[in-house]
This record gives C-alpha cells, sequence and structure tokens, in this order.
C-alpha cells in the first residue's frame, strides 16, 4: 500500500496565523492611511502629525508610528495613497473613451468634477504645491513627481486628439495643458477661497472655450 504523508496541523497554525496577523496588518495601515488622508485634505499635509492620528484613530502613538517610522513617510504614503485614488476615479476610467477628443474630454471633465467636490476638503496636489514650493526633500519631490505624472498622460492625451485630427495641427499640446490646468487652479482658488458663485460653470465655459480654439476645423 502507498504510505500517505499529512501535514500536521500544528504546522500550519503559524503560517496562518503569520497571514493573519500580515493581513490585520494591511487593514490597520489602511485605516490609518485614510484618517490622514482626510486630515491633510482639510489641514494640508503639514496638518499631519503620529499624535494627532493616534488621537483620531484611537491608536498610541507607537502604534501609529510602527506603520510609518517618521512623519515624513506618513506624508509621503498620504501622497502615494491620493495620486492612486485620483487615477482610479480621473484618469483609468477615462482610458476607456475612444482615443483623441472623446478621452481629453472625459480626463479633463473627471479631473473637474473631482476638483468641485474637493472644494470644501481641499485638494492635496493644489496645497501641497504651497506648502512645498519652495522646500526642498522628498515630499515635495513626490509631490512634484505625481503631479507630473497626471501632466504627461493629460499632454500625451491631447497629443493624441492632434493625430487623429481633432485639434489644429499646430496645436501645441503643452500651451493646452497649461491652459487647462490654468482653469482647475483658477477654479479652485475662486470657488474654495473667494467663494464666488457659479465657479464651476465658469470652469467648464472656459473648457469649451479653449476647445473652440484648438478644434480642427471640419474637411
Amino acid at each position: 500500500m502507498p504510505t500517505v504523508t499529512s501535514t500536521p496541523l500544528a504546522a500550519t497554525r503559524p503560517a496562518r496565523s503569520g497571514a493573519r496577523a500580515v493581513h490585520k496588518g494591511q487593514q490597520t495601515r489602511a485605516s490609518i492611511l485614510d484618517a490622514a488622508l482626510s486630515l491633510a485634505s482639510q489641514k494640508g499635509l503639514e496638518g499631519l502629525s503620529i499624535g494627532h492620528l493616534a488621537d483620531i484613530t484611537g491608536m498610541s502613538k507607537s502604534g501609529v508610528f510602527a506603520h510609518f517610522g517618521s512623519r515624513e513617510e506618513l506624508q509621503m504614503s498620504v501622497i502615494r495613497e491620493y495620486h492612486a485614488r485620483f487615477e482610479e476615479e480621473v484618469f483609468y476610467p477615462s482610458l476607456r473613451e475612444p482615443r483623441g477628443l472623446p478621452r481629453l474630454e472625459a480626463m479633463f471633465r473627471r479631473w473637474l468634477a473631482r476638483v468641485s467636490i474637493e472644494i470644501d476638503s481641499g485638494c492635496i496636489y493644489i496645497s501641497g504645491a504651497v506648502e512645498f514650493d519652495d522646500r526642498p526633500g522628498p515630499v515635495r519631490d513626490a509631490l512634484v513627481d505625481m503631479v507630473r505624472t497626471w501632466h504627461t498622460g493629460l499632454e500625451r492625451a491631447i497629443t493624441i486628439a492632434r493625430e487623429e485630427g481633432h485639434l489644429r495641427a499646430d496645436t501645441d499640446a503643452r500651451q493646452m495643458l497649461f491652459e487647462l490646468h490654468g482653469l482647475v487652479l483658477a477654479l479652485h482658488h475662486d470657488a474654495r477661497f473667494l467663494r464666488t458663485p457659479g465657479s464651476v460653470q465658469r470652469a467648464e465655459q472656459g473648457f469649451l472655450n479653449v476647445l473652440a480654439r484648438y478644434r480642427a476645423l471640419p474637411g
């Protein structure tokens, strides 16, 4: 008869216990990040602190510190998490649209919609630029990298729209990107700082005006 071998039950317990511990650790870190992201949206990245997060999450300072190691790493983790959510909400859904102008329009309108929602809380990209524009270091580098990643995607969409014949052949992709980004900054400033009514509608009209100038003529 063939010999039947089996793994003792006790031998599987440490592995399972370790997997549960890792999963619980990931869940705890995600909960801390969620609280940190909410706090940073309201008070900025400089408003983040291990102690404040410990109070919000009901954890000890050492417990929060164990997941990030430093305030700087916490700030960078928040930036990466914000960027990941931005991509999931704005960038990736837009890629499902047809190449050219439909995709470009989807990218900008989703961006505009997100900023409109963030008027009461704040955009980490924009507030972070104010906080770290003249402060060299890893946090500023992380912010710059994430914003440039988004700009690269948007500029690529503009270039493809030009190649598809939807925009004029002489369209300067970087110039158009500059103008679109300017609309978003103006919206954030007027709606959040000045509390000007109708700012979202003005930003939308501004986008239509930009498209009208760059759109290729029929035929």
